[in-house]
């Protein structure tokens, strides 16, 4: 059992023993206890249950995000790595547009779409948007042969994560644009490896919860993509005295590396 559900478990437990004790008592009493001490008697005494079903949904719901994340093998054996790349993102809601195209194909409300992209073969994608899809690092799998990917938006993904950006240096000759805004599972070591993307010109990292100091993770974004565009709203992007002074350090020790070197050629 997780920590917290633990800790539940025992708050549960000892609420209704103490409201249970503090019950006057009388032999001539048959009235039945208040509804939140029945409430918590019958949490207490159904919790693994509620625990195992807690459990099993969550299951379920990793089962369905490598479901949906398969690769499409079959797909691209008969009808190419373009259309089979294509599909994924339909089949995830997401929306694209060919290359040397101007209409994208995107999924209605209801999931549907127009199967004309089928006509599309051997044609790569340029543009795509999987913005509050449940694409994950193995899905990814579907699209590392699009070679002329310019664009990208992840806004939103609740399994984007620091796996997924590393495995992003696949397209470090094509991509222009990524948009990894408002992703839960980012963290700063995950917006390092973006140091690969050498032709990247937008970056959209807004409002990424798994951030401890996004200032100073702006600035060194900066350094190493300076010439890119970093989109950054949603932060307090005040540096802390802590962060300046790493920045400061980190800067002394490479000229002191650099001394070094001139010295020993010298």
């Amino acid at each position: 059992m997780s920590a917290h559900l633990m800790s539940l478990h025992r708050c549960c437990q000892r609420s209704a023993r103490l409201l249970v004790a503090g019950r006057p008592w009388s032999s001539s009493s048959v009235s039945s206890p208040p509804l939140h001490t029945r409430l918590l008697l019958f949490l207490t005494q159904r919790f693994y249950d509620v625990e195992m079903l807690l459990r099993w949904r969550s299951q379920q719901g990793q089962r369905r995000v490598q479901k949906k994340n398969a690769y499409y093998s079959y797909t691209q054996h008969f009808h190419g790595a373009d259309i089979a790349a294509a599909f994924y993102v339909l089949s995830l809601k997401g929306g694209f547009r060919y290359v040397g195209q101007s209409d994208w194909f995107h999924t209605d409300k209801r999931g549907q779409f127009n199967w004309n992209f089928l006509n599309h073969k051997d044609t790569p994608l340029e543009e795509v948007d999987m913005s509050c899809s449940l694409i994950s690092y193995s899905g990814l799998e579907n699209l590392v042969g699009q070679q002329s990917l310019r664009t990208l938006s992840l806004q939103g993904c609740p399994e984007v994560d620091d796996w997924f950006l590393a495995r992003l240096h696949v397209f470090q000759d094509s991509l222009e644009e990524l948009d990894i805004s408002h992703c839960p599972r980012i963290t700063t070591g995950g917006l390092a490896a973006l140091r690969n993307l050498k032709g990247l010109r937008r970056l959209d990292m807004s409002s990424l919860p798994g951030l401890s100091n996004p200032g100073l993770v702006i600035i060194l974004l900066e350094e190493m993509l300076p010439q890119c565009q970093i989109i950054a709203s949603g932060y307090d992007l005040s540096l802390s005295q802590e962060g300046i002074e790493e920045r400061n350090e980190q800067h002394e020790q490479g000229h002191e590396s650099d001394k070094s070197e001139k010295q020993a050629i010298y």
